[in-house]
């Protein structure tokens, strides 16, 4: 064959064959990149663009997190499940440090926090294992500062005893699945910049507000009525270290019952094929407005009235 014929057929053939051949490079690239979304989104469908970018707000997010530096906004026009999947990879960086998830929180429980932020139902976070301290005997010592936009919030804990909490379908049954009822102050964080104006999607991405907590002696519960009528009727109360109540509430605050958060939990979970499980702690939501903790805060004292059956219980936080 003569190098004129040939080189013409050399062209003819790559004409023919190259898109294929890019065709088949493309393939090959485009399914690394599914396989490295799939694994950054937990195996969930998402589009090509929005799990390296979740992932890369959720970096930015953990950073400012761990270094108490203000963050700037996670991204421009989320939606909620865009925060919702930020949130995902956001816990994933905390647990690194904070260790791995003892439970779930819900946030928006407050009929007027919801109508603020514009939401139809609360919105879920994720509890990390140091993230919750003990009492103590003269109560729980933490820095002033523990947080970018500090605030204390008066909540309360249940804790799951049964794995059957996850077949039930009415307050009577989700509390026969529960074992304890655990004063808790909510010590959040909304870890954005004060210049950031918050919505629903930009509190998903920052787990909520999950920072740490302070936790009580836990209570036991027993199926009955009584204690049904006992958690919607308890009373709390915040006080400064002068004794002077700065937000109070009672548990009816939390969606009309506690009981309605913990079966709105157990839905939401279940919408995404996961389940409750024995020894779980859900944080049900503030019952009296949150605080602000300024530097020249000092202590905050949460008391709960009509809880415990012996009488009432207090739990304090100092700040220093």
């Amino acid at each position: 064959m003569k190098l004129p014929k040939f080189k013409s057929f050399l062209l003819l053939f790559l004409s023919l064959c190259s898109p294929l051949l890019l065709q088949g490079c493309n393939n090959g690239q485009q399914d690394k990149s599914q396989e490295e979304l799939n694994r950054l989104s937990e195996a969930e469908p998402a589009t090509e663009t929005a799990a390296p970018t979740a992932a890369r707000s959720a970096r930015q997010l953990a950073e400012s997190y761990l270094s108490k530096t203000p963050a700037s906004p996670a991204g421009a026009n989320l939606t909620l499940e865009q925060g919702k999947q930020i949130q995902k990879q956001f816990v994933r960086e905390l647990s690194k440090t904070l260790g791995p998830r003892v439970g779930y929180k819900a946030g928006l429980t407050n009929a007027a926090a919801r109508e603020r932020f514009q939401v139809a139902e609360p919105l879920r976070g994720v509890l990390l294992e140091k993230m919750l301290l003990p009492n103590g005997a003269n109560g729980a010592v933490v820095p002033a500062n523990f947080g970018i936009r500090a605030i204390a919030e008066g909540d309360l804990i249940v804790r799951v005893g049964r794995d059957a909490i996850n077949q039930a379908e009415t307050p009577q049954e989700v509390l026969a699945s529960l074992d304890a009822a655990i004063p808790f102050i909510e010590l959040a964080d909304l870890v954005y910049s004060e210049k950031v104006k918050l919505d629903a999607s930009a509190i998903a991405a920052i787990n909520v507000g999950a920072r740490s907590g302070i936790l009580g002696n836990p209570i036991p519960l027993a199926a009955t009525e009584e204690w049904e009528k006992r958690l919607a009727n308890l009373q709390l109360e915040l006080l400064d270290e002068s004794g002077t109540v700065l937000a109070a509430g009672k548990g009816s605050d939390l969606l009309g019952h506690p009981l309605n958060v913990v079966l709105w939990l157990k839905d939401s979970l279940a919408a995404e094929g996961k389940q409750l499980k024995k020894g779980d702690l859900l944080s049900l939501g503030t019952i009296a407005k949150p605080i602000p903790v300024r530097a020249n805060t000092k202590k905050i004292r949460a008391r709960y009235i009509g809880l415990d059956p012996a009488g009432s219980v207090e739990i304090e936080v100092n700040f220093e």
